[in-house]
């Protein structure tokens, strides 16, 4: 499913809502853009497990988790989960 995400496409939670864009898949994770950050997650990329991803669909990567879960799965560069 890797192969499938592309650069800019969105990334939305299970129930529709916007999550992030992506920026590139770096392994077995979505790095998302740095731009689409915000409150405690500006300034700097997040990234989400593959294994979170249910589906594409058209120009939108669709994770298994509602959007306000989706940020707390989201990891930095160091694979550790975000803290809030």
């Amino acid at each position: 499913m890797a192969n499938a995400i592309r650069e800019n496409m969105e990334v939305i939670g299970a129930d529709g809502v916007h999550v992030g864009t992506v920026d590139r898949v770096e392994g077995d994770r979505i790095k998302l853009k740095k731009s689409d950050s915000f409150g405690h997650h500006e300034g700097h990329h997040h990234y989400i497990e593959m294994g979170f991803v249910a589906g594409v669909e058209g120009d939108k990567v669709r994770l298994s988790a509602n959007a306000d879960i989706a940020v707390t799965l989201e990891e930095e560069k160091s694979g550790r989960p975000v803290k809030l």
